[in-house]
């Protein structure tokens, strides 16, 4: 599938990035995309025109615009599970009638949305109270899907908060719920607890702890308690009342799920206006993805850019650098989105694949991964595509200065990977520094840079609550993208079953209470290790 895309990538070679500027004077223009205020830049990278034109035709011979067609239209594209996949249905409650199994599924998107903003507004106003008044403090309980994403647009949308403050618990390390509570007030703490099935292990382990803090401090687990699930019946049974049950439909995968009841934290945080604001973005994103043809279609170049680096160049993984420290999360929550759906080896017809699939993805933000891991970026033996993200703009007017230095590093770490930095150019430093001879030698070798490695650039007026939306719905389609290119389901995770299930048995024997006979070597080792300790 990529053999005429490898024969172009030798053919290239050691070929200079820089070179391509001087060929064409319009390359900055030529090589980005736009959508509105969004502008996407992908010209610091090999890809040329005779190159995108066969990245184009490979999505074209990979029928990207049918699947994107018929995903939304509600067809069951999670063929493995039999599932529609409409995520981008939650951000268009308004949109026309779309039938699932025979229902339109717009009227219950409606109810929900409408009873997620009544919640929320009588929570912030102090209408919704806990036993000692206003509601101060929500804990979030989920992980995955049900942690990442709101943890992440929680901190993103911070200039936005107007309402009680959140904080998440995912881990069933009891470190992470002991500190999140510690310092709260159990009369004025909403604790949401977010799992579909209501029987996620480390959440519910983590919401019976919950629920006996707030009963030993006096607090109305009744009334302080939200649930974001589906079984009705289990939620119930935890003593959750049904009008503080907000459910969600097969047809949203975890990691998709944000733009729906699993973002209720978000909703309270900010309010309905820059919630709406949020789902409004994404809703562009997805227009825009639906209607932009070729190399206008940001999601569409931004996978092909993605497949060329790690599908063609082998590049092994990909950076993501957001320069803005509200984005800390974005890059763990683009992990998830990006290595659960397409982290496969088999294909949709369940063949084994031919080819890499999903690449490794990782990042922190800008200025802090500087002072970690550019070193690796700039001068280490192996490629890293780097994914800049930054705002024209911050929020603080008064630290523009900040904001302007926090720009300049970003702007300076791109330039600096494409041009590099010659061997001739660090002599000339070391002999401006005194050195001659064989030290002169030795220093300038460690300061070569070999420059030519690529990178792409997301910049936007100011990290909004549309902005966001719009560039959390751009790495969702380019995932879609990806995987249908790959021929791959990106929408199921039957590689994150295995080890639950052998969690289960490994628990008894933990506690002691089973014998760990039929265990390996290893495993009954490290079993008798725990034990001796206990």
């Amino acid at each position: 599938m990529f053999d005429v895309l490898k024969q172009k990538r030798a053919a290239i070679g050691e070929r200079a990035i820089l070179e391509l500027f001087s060929v064409s004077k319009d390359r900055a223009e030529d090589f980005s995309t736009t959508l509105g205020d969004l502008y996407f830049d992908y010209s610091k990278t090999q890809i040329d025109a005779d190159v995108r034109d066969a990245l184009l035709d490979l999505a074209e011979r990979r029928s990207v615009t049918s699947y994107r067609d018929a995903m939304f239209a509600g067809k069951a594209i999670n063929d493995t599970e039999g599932r529609a996949v409409l995520h981008t249905a939650l951000r268009d409650p308004d949109g026309p009638p779309l039938q699932v199994e025979g229902a339109d599924i717009r009227p219950a998107l409606r109810d929900t949305l409408e009873r997620m903003k009544d919640i929320s507004r009588r929570i912030r106003s102090g209408e919704f109270k806990g036993s000692g008044g206003k509601i101060t403090d929500i804990v979030n309980i989920g992980i995955g899907g049900s942690d990442l994403g709101p943890a992440m647009a929680v901190l993103a949308l911070a200039p936005y908060h107007d309402g009680p403050a959140c904080h998440f618990v995912s881990n069933v390390d009891g470190a992470d719920i002991h500190d999140k509570l510690r310092n709260l007030n159990p009369n004025t703490t909403l604790v949401v607890v977010a799992s579909k099935t209501f029987t996620t292990i480390e959440t519910m382990t983590n919401a019976e702890t919950a629920r006996g803090w707030m009963e030993q401090g006096g607090g109305d687990c009744s009334k302080q308690f939200l649930a974001l699930s589906t079984a009705a019946e289990k939620t119930a049974a935890f003593g959750i009342p049904a009008e503080q049950v907000f459910g969600f439909e097969d047809w949203v995968g975890g990691r998709y799920s944000m733009w729906g009841p699993i973002g209720l934290s978000v909703l309270i945080a900010v309010g309905p206006e820059a919630f709406d604001q949020f789902l409004a973005g994404g809703k562009a994103m997805d227009d825009h993805f639906c209607t932009a043809k070729g190399v206008d279609n940001m999601p569409l170049m931004l996978a092909l850019v993605g497949i060329w680096h790690h599908q063609v160049c082998g590049y092994p993984s990909r950076a993501v650098l957001p320069y803005d420290q509200r984005l800390s999360r974005l890059a763990a929550y683009f992990q998830q989105l990006e290595m659960e759906s397409n982290g496969k080896s088999v294909a949709m017809d369940g063949s084994r694949l031919e080819y890499v699939s999903g690449p490794l993805v990782w990042g922190e933000p800008g200025t802090n991964g500087q002072h970690a891991f550019y070193q690796l970026i700039h001068q280490g033996t192996g490629i890293v595509p780097c994914e800049f993200m930054v705002a024209a703009k911050g929020h603080e007017p008064d630290l523009h200065h900040h904001h302007q230095l926090l720009v300049a590093n970003c702007l300076a770490q791109s330039e600096a990977l494409m041009c590099g930095r010659s061997l001739d150019e660090a002599r000339g430093l070391m002999a401006a520094k005194g050195l001659s001879g064989d030290e002169l030698e030795r220093q300038a070798r460690h300061r070569v840079f070999e420059g030519n490695r690529p990178s792409t650039t997301l910049i936007y007026p100011q990290l909004t609550p549309f902005v966001l939306g719009q560039i959390i719905a751009l790495y969702e389609h380019r995932v879609f993208v990806e995987g249908v290119i790959l021929g791959i389901n990106s929408y199921d995770q039957w590689g994150v079953e295995l080890g639950k299930e052998l969690a289960k048995s490994l628990e008894p024997m933990v506690k002691g209470e089973t014998s760990a006979d039929q265990k390996d070597g290893s495993t009954a080792a490290l079993l008798a290790y725990v034990l001796n300790q206990a």
